[in-house]
């Protein structure tokens, strides 16, 4: 691409960096920026930049928040003594998008997934443990992807817990197999969710 302007390139390389857009869609949403007023253009700047600078993980389960703790876990209509364990943030906003589930979240950051250099050691695991134990937490629901490292990731954690009281089920499988959490519809998630099964039973052959 031959660009008159230096500043229009700058722009188009910096939105071609972004995931699945490639030169021409950086190109047409450079563009439209143009066109746009500039009161519309600084607030969409200044919406990225109080985004990055201003977001942070929560302390307490990893989701996103704007305050010290998020707002799911300072809300106090939301059952306290469970916890959906997720592999990352955008399972929270897909199971939120449900709205079948009102306890609370941990984010383990990731799952088990030894080829791909990650183990234990990498994940939100240990603070898992210490949540169930310090808050009494009485049902732990795993929502992780229905896939071997989802699975090796379950079986891990619930040793971990043999000991523990606490009751740990899993969502039904109404995801296939090898799909992934974040991109079922809000249907078949939901009904996953209701229909959660006990860990005992879904170990039971690993």
């Amino acid at each position: 691409m031959n660009f008159s302007s230096s500043l229009l390139e700058n722009a188009v390389n910096e939105f071609a960096k972004l995931p699945g857009i490639g030169k021409k869609t950086a190109l047409r949403l450079a563009l439209y920026l143009l066109k746009k007023d500039t009161a519309e253009v600084d607030a969409f700047a200044e919406a990225i930049k109080k985004m990055k600078h201003e977001v942070s993980l929560c302390p307490r389960c990893g989701n996103l928040s704007d305050n010290e703790l998020c707002t799911i876990c300072k809300d106090p209509a939301r059952k306290k003594r469970v916890i959906c364990v997720v592999e990352n943030i955008r399972d929270v906003i897909a199971i939120e998008s449900t709205h079948q589930f009102s306890g609370l979240y941990h984010v383990l950051g990731g799952i088990i997934s030894p080829l791909d250099g990650v183990g234990p050691d990498q994940l939100n695991i240990d603070s898992l443990i210490a949540r169930v134990n310090e808050e009494e937490i009485e049902e732990l629901i795993f929502a992780l992807s229905p896939n071997i490292q989802g699975d090796t990731t379950i079986y891990y954690i619930s040793k971990k817990l043999a000991d523990s009281p606490v009751k740990i089920t899993t969502i039904a499988r109404g995801i296939a197999f090898g799909g992934e959490l974040e991109y079922a519809d809000e249907l078949t998630l939901a009904r996953s969710i209701a229909n959660r099964l006990p860990i005992d039973s879904y170990v039971s052959g690993m």
